[in-house]
């Protein structure tokens, strides 16, 4: 069963967390400026490796999106590897909010099936609409979205209100970092392609992975601040079991970690043919567990070491 997917794949697919909510919002949600990091007050460490060989060094480092304010992470050995690099390397770069809407609007609206409610159970009705209404989502405005949109949007709703700040996340504290330090940034994929990998799930899975969400939605906190620690602590092989508790639906799998793992370890691979340091950031989620970017970087028989700190 696909449990509390969203949050898991916070750190997973990082960057969209920041860029979408329900239609209306996305614009408002995007268009914040990034701010200074916020005081420290907890102390974080978390995993940071490195390949390299006699003229390339490649930093990886493991985000989480969406952060409480106040979390100490950048600094020690990730601020000392940032600090030598030549380049921030994302899993995207943020599109323009108008851009953003543009895209929105092509992808996740079903212009042919029935209404979203229609395709639940009718006794499971009820409870998407309640979800939406308590999260301050018109539900009749929902009726022509995808169902991976819906749950997308719901997954991130409650988050403010647990006093998770978009401003926080890593994404946007290493972006503003490297602006001000002029580093070019660069991206594995496109703002299109990560939405495709949600569009291109059979409407099955789309329609399971919004029952579950209805029915999690109470655990966000929960889920969220446990996978928050587990960063934290520098604990891969922990978060990897929290992440993918109830991802077993081998298409998911599939389409959200193994396929983009292999495309990035081989953008590695590449990537060492050329000179200079780079520090890569990409959500957690892709750095640790059995189909890990390194494990991926293994079979190109490249090995990235984990940095003591």
């Amino acid at each position: 069963m696909i449990k509390n997917i969203k949050l898991r794949l916070l750190a997973t697919i990082a960057p969209l967390g920041l860029m979408i909510g329900a239609p209306a919002q996305a614009q408002t949600a995007t268009a914040a400026p990034a701010p200074a990091p916020a005081a420290a007050t907890v102390d974080a460490d978390p995993a940071l490796w490195v390949v390299k060989d006699a003229d390339t060094t490649i930093y990886l480092f493991g985000t989480v999106h969406v952060l409480k304010p106040g979390l100490s992470w950048f600094d020690e050995a990730v601020k000392t590897a940032f600090d030598k690099s030549d380049e921030l390397v994302l899993e995207v770069i943020q599109p323009e909010p108008a851009d953003i809407q543009k895209i929105l609007g092509s992808v996740i609206i079903d212009r042919d099936g029935p209404a979203l409610s229609q395709k639940l159970p009718e006794a499971e009705r009820p409870a998407l609409a309640k979800a939406l209404t308590d999260n301050g989502l018109p539900a009749a405005q929902f009726e022509v979205i995808k169902p991976w949109f819906v749950a997308l949007t719901l997954s991130l709703a409650p988050l403010p209100k647990l006093g998770y700040d978009p401003n926080s996340g890593a994404e946007t504290i290493l972006t503003a970092a490297a602006k001000s330090a002029n580093k070019p940034i660069g991206a594995l994929e496109t703002f299109a392609g990560q939405l495709a990998v949600f569009d291109t799930l059979p409407e099955s899975v789309q329609i399971t992975y919004l029952q579950q969400t209805v029915k999690d939605l109470g655990k966000v906190g929960e889920t969220l601040d446990k996978m928050v620690a587990q960063w934290a602590k520098g604990d891969p092989e922990s978060l990897a079991i929290t992440m993918t508790e109830g991802l077993d639906a081998p298409e998911l799998r599939n389409a959200l970690l193994t396929k983009r793992n292999i495309a990035w370890a081989e953008w590695i691979d590449n990537r060492l043919k050329k000179p200079g340091t780079v520090f890569m950031a990409v959500g957690a989620g892709h750095l640790s567990g059995k189909d890990s970017v390194q494990v991926q970087l293994g079979t190109r028989k490249l090995t990235a070491t984990r940095v003591s700190y």
